[in-house]
């Protein structure tokens, strides 16, 4: 600057206004560094914003760039949850390919998806994570952009353990099947049932009706009734399965515990079967494999009758030629038998060998559950519930033993079943109830009989049953008059007592006659054919008890039994 000619004042009027421009360019440098210090301070507060959510935001984020040559996005920044829950330190997990934590088969952010999600679009995708130690879990992903104030787009993801959930989902996904099997279960079982009641009532109402027929031959009358009387005990075995599974499922089956000869009971059960299955053209055998006076089974004889009983029927039902064998073997019942929480030492291992047609290998379990045969589609279902083999398995389980089958289709199957026992050699009784018939008995003295029973029909039944005993039968439909007509009659040999009565059961009706007559006989007969109603019947002062439906020989019998003890 040329500073000659100038004046003084000049000068200093120039130099004032450098100080200006000066003072200015410093505010404005000033200023400028305040806003950069506010901006620097802002971009620190946003950062430590961000990093507090990032961290907190109740899944595992992370923060991935897109732009890769192989389109395979990469971490750029994870939270603490992400890198722990992988099992990775923050220094392993970034810079990390996202298709490393993928399942092998499941890379979800391929180069078109990840185009997608750099259009703005949101993405939701359930995936398979793999940790660092090769471990699985499940994860939910929520993927979009985020686009950052002069920065290149990323992709932050949010991800969420779904394990829990995913269990969740499974035992929904369990519980609908095991309901709508249940469903297919009580669906098929109401069928059965409907099949299993009016067959035999067809049976019994068709053959009864043609009994009416004029002219009829005696030959064919005697068919008729043999069928009629099938019809009725396949009836009431349908029933009495009915009502067992039921008392089971209650909780109300008890175990009547008691020395049994398993040799009488072998030898008996052979001894009924033997006509049916030597009918169908089969052989039939049984073993024995202790002497009489050791096979003493401490156990309920009437529930191993049954089981052994379900076993020879279901052999017979599935066996249409060859040969049935039924028997026990004594093991030594390591793992097979226990009882009182000890296991028994010794087990009689009983069985039911046949040669019918067989059991499929995947149908071997399901056959002790209720209401199923082998053949779960019908397609060859023999007649029955599907309960015998149910009853069975928790009758075996209530005696503290186990039940199994081995079977192979087309050529037979084997029921086994154990039970403890006890290798102590037992006096065998010599007290057996010997079934007596008529010709024990001679001559039948002519009684007077009183019927209790409310029921027409079996009123009917009963009094021709016993018309050969009777001078006089006297009749009461209510437990009442039952006891009026003691008092009145005091001379009566014989009550029969239904228990099932209005005004007054057959339980009371036994107590008030029993204070004013300790004599006479009384046989306790109901329908209720449940486990302790004999032991109820006695309690109350009957005799004896006799279930319905019975044979007029059956009640004959008994009857018999206690003339001879008069």
């Amino acid at each position: 600057m040329n500073n000659q000619g100038k004046s003084r004042e000049e000068l200093i009027d120039e130099l004032q206004k450098m100080q200006q421009k000066y003072n200015s360019i410093a505010e404005r440098y000033e200023n400028d560094t305040y806003k950069r210090k506010q901006t620097e301070q802002a971009l620190r507060k946003s950062e430590i914003k961000f990093r507090a959510l990032f961290e907190q935001a109740g899944g595992y984020c992370m923060l991935l760039d897109p732009n890769t040559k192989d389109g395979m996005p990469i971490i750029l920044d994870a939270n603490i949850a992400a890198c722990e829950n992988h099992g990775y330190s923050r220094e392993e997990f970034i810079g990390k390919p996202v298709g490393d934590i993928d399942d092998e088969d499941g890379k979800i952010l391929t180069k078109e998806r990840t185009a997608i999600i750099m259009k703005g679009e949101p993405f939701y995708v359930e995936n398979i994570h793999v940790r660092k130690d090769g471990t699985f879990f499940p994860v939910a992903v929520n993927a979009k952009r985020i686009d950052i104030e002069n920065e290149l787009p990323l992709i932050l993801t949010t991800e969420y353990n779904i394990t829990e959930q995913k269990k969740a989902e499974q035992e929904l996904i369990k519980a609908k099947e095991k309901a709508e099997g249940s469903d297919r279960l009580k669906s098929a079982f109401l069928a059965n049932m409907s099949h299993e009641i009016r067959t035999p009532m067809n049976g019994i109402l068709g053959f009864a009706d043609l009994l009416k027929e004029p002219n009829l031959t005696g030959e064919k009358q005697l068919k008729y009734i043999g069928i009629i009387e099938k019809s009725g005990q396949r009836m009431l075995n349908i029933i009495n399965d009915i009502i067992s599974i039921s008392k089971i499922e209650a909780g109300l089956m008890e175990v009547n515990i008691q020395e049994s000869n398993i040799n009488d009971q072998i030898e008996y059960i052979y001894t009924f079967f033997k006509p049916e299955i030597e009918a169908k053209g089969m052989q039939f055998s049984f073993r024995n494999s202790l002497p009489s006076k050791e096979a003493i089974l401490k156990t309920d004889r009437e529930k191993v009758y049954a089981i052994l009983t379900n076993l020879v029927k279901n052999a017979i039902k599935f066996t249409p030629e060859g040969s049935i064998e039924l028997g026990y073997v004594e093991t030594d019942g390591l793992g097979h038998a226990e009882t009182d929480g000890r296991l028994s030492l010794r087990a009689i291992q009983f069985y039911v060998k046949d040669t019918g047609i067989g059991i499929p290998k995947d149908r071997q379990k399901a056959i002790f559950d209720r209401f199923i045969q082998a053949d779960i589609e019908d397609k060859m279902a023999r007649q029955g519930a599907g309960l015998g083999l149910s009853i069975s398995r928790a009758y075996v389980q209530m005696l503290g033993g186990k039940i199994w089958v081995e079977s192979e289709e087309g050529l037979g199957s084997t029921f086994y079943f154990t039970l403890p026992y006890t290798s102590e050699k037992t006096k065998e009784k010599n007290a057996k109830n010997k079934d007596l018939t008529p010709a024990e008995v001679a001559p039948v003295k002519k009684l007077k009989i009183l019927i209790a029973e409310d029921d027409e029909t079996s009123e009917m039944l009963i009094s021709i049953a016993v018309q050969k005993f009777g001078k006089e039968i006297i009749s009461a439909r209510t437990g009442t008059k039952a006891v009026a007509v003691c008092q009145n009659n005091p001379d009566i040999n014989l009550v029969l007592m239904d228990i099932e009565m209005p005004k007054m059961d057959g339980y009371e009706a036994t107590r008030q006659i029993r204070k004013f007559n300790k004599d006479v006989i009384i046989i306790a007969q109901t329908a209720y054919a449940l486990e302790g109603e004999r032991e109820k019947a006695i309690a109350a002062g009957c005799d004896d008890y006799i279930a319905k439906p019975y044979r007029a020989d059956e009640l004959e019998q008994m009857i018999i039994k206690y003339l001879k003890k008069k």
